[in-house]
């Protein structure tokens, strides 16, 4: 699940939800793999070209593994 949201500061933010019941493949931050970052990378970007002047941006992952969530402000970034 993908959502945008901006921050007070006014960064963009592209938020990936994850869950997994438990981590015994890794956990749910893990499977936000290199392949899956790209594919995020290149939908913002899309949708970054609606804008003439576009904000500053950030990519966070919120990871729900079982009855624990973790928020990874700034998990992974575009360049």
């Amino acid at each position: 699940m993908d959502l945008i949201l901006a921050d007070r500061d006014g960064t963009l933010v592209f938020v990936e939800v994850r869950a997994r019941a438990d981590d015994s493949h890794g956990g749910a931050a893990a499977s936000v793999t290199s392949k899956k970052q790209q594919r995020l990378i290149y939908a913002a970007q899309h949708y970054l070209l609606r804008h003439a002047s576009p904000p500053p941006c950030r990519f966070d992952v919120v990871a729900l593994d079982g009855e624990t969530l973790t928020w990874l402000q700034g998990a992974f970034d575009a360049a």
